[in-house]
């Protein structure tokens, strides 16, 4: 047995939470960004609503074909040199970006960014799993949840202020410059745990994926991950500005001020979860528990936003609170798993996430011109296009309701 005392709080805070925090920050803050700046790249480059979809979902694409590949990497190498390497190429997405001048060069450039920011928030899953005890991991999964959320309210009326003097391509290098220098925080100031790589061979670590993928406890989740996860995704990364713009008749400027409360209330509810989860925990309100009722509530509120009863900042600001449960979903479908699979299942349910992030916002492009084309109005096809997801979420939190069968790996 090890005789080296347990790492004091200082040094979990500074050495492991922050630099992985930072690291969410980011992607979060990538995640969305093209929710304020569509106007200026539709101006530019003369987008559709399908090519503008597209655009912003190849970062969820690219995300998403790399999920296996995170998952096996940090099982075997560990999140710090996973995660620092990756960042890497974000920088090199973001000089990109803020170079491009054609819609192939930009998506590309989209794409590489949501390559290298593909392990941020699974490194730190990742690395709370060996840091911590199991009994923080719900509480370590909201406050690095709130770092994403202050991202996404970054992204929202603090870049919308600060575009006129930066330009968005100013902003794409700002990008850039950051994604080096947390990489290099999170190689050079982060310890590596003992034990925190695997041995095996290519052939091991794909059968550890089988495992997973073929676990029907696993896909109880899937529906959840693609239509709620993914939706919010979509909707908080680009189509909620367009709904705010066309359906409620407001400026960009005043739609930006809705993200950032959306934002807002995302960064509550994760806030939140992260000082009162192991309590609730304590007195029988679980993760899964919590995630549940939180989801209902997220259809509610969707469902009054479509029908526009009530005052809308208040409603988007709700609607990033109750969403905000939605990430316990890595805690709990992990913990259904074997230690040595938690990269491996936290990278697949995010791949079912990013999944339906790619096709709700591409999709919701496709089916808006498709409806404009047959001669319904802007506000209209917005409406049915956010019904439709509400529809394919009101599907998908059957199985969810259900998944309290499924008892977490050792207990009895």
């Amino acid at each position: 047995m090890s005789s080296r005392p347990a790492p004091s709080p200082i040094f979990l805070l500074s050495r492991v939470f922050l630099p992985f925090a930072l690291g969410y920050y980011l992607s979060y803050l990538l995640r969305t960004v093209n929710a304020v700046i569509s106007p200026d790249l539709t101006g530019e480059l003369g987008l559709t609503a399908a090519d503008l979809g597209l655009l912003t979902s190849t970062y969820f694409f690219a995300f998403g074909l790399a999920q296996i590949p995170v998952g096996i990497a940090l099982d075997r190498y560990g999140p710090r040199r996973v995660e620092a390497a990756l960042l890497l190429i974000t920088a090199l997405g973001g000089v990109l970006f803020a170079t491009g001048e054609s819609l192939p060069t930009l998506a590309g450039a989209r794409g590489l960014i949501g390559l290298g920011v593909a392990a941020c928030l699974m490194a730190g899953l990742k690395g709370f799993t060996l840091w911590f005890p199991r009994e923080k991991l719900a509480s370590m999964t909201g406050y690095i949840m709130a770092s994403g959320a202050l991202g996404a309210v970054t992204a929202s009326a603090p870049l919308e202020a600060a575009l006129p003097f930066i330009g968005w391509r100013g902003a794409f290098w700002m990008v850039a410059a950051l994604a080096a220098a947390i990489a290099a925080l999170i190689f050079f100031a982060m310890p590596e745990k003992e034990g925190s790589t695997g041995g095996g061979d290519l052939q091991h670590a794909m059968r550890g994926v089988k495992e997973v993928l073929s676990a029907g406890r696993f896909w109880s989740y899937s529906g959840q991950a693609a239509f709620f996860t993914g939706g919010f995704m979509a909707l908080q990364g680009l189509w909620a500005v367009p709904w705010l713009m066309q359906v409620n008749g407001y400026s960009r400027a005043l739609a930006a001020d809705h993200l950032f409360w959306l934002n807002i209330g995302m960064l509550a509810g994760q806030l939140s979860i992260g000082a009162w989860a192991t309590r609730l925990a304590a007195r029988g309100v679980t993760p899964l528990r919590l995630m549940q009722i939180g989801l209902f509530l997220t259809m509610v509120v969707e469902a009054l936003i479509i029908a526009e009863l009530g005052p809308t900042i208040p409603l988007w600001c709700a609607l990033g609170i109750v969403s905000a449960t939605g990430a316990q979903m890595y805690g709990v479908v992990a913990g259904l798993f074997p230690l040595h699979l938690s990269g491996r299942v936290t990278t697949s349910i995010n791949l079912m996430a990013f999944i339906g992030a790619f096709a709700v916002q591409w999709g919701l492009g496709g089916l808006l011109d498709g409806l404009r084309g047959g001669g319904m109005g802007g506000a209209d096809s917005l409406r049915v296009a956010f019904l439709i997801l509400l529809a394919a979420q009101v599907a998908s939190f059957v199985p969810l309701s259900r998944a309290g069968r499924f008892k977490p790996h050792g207990a009895f």
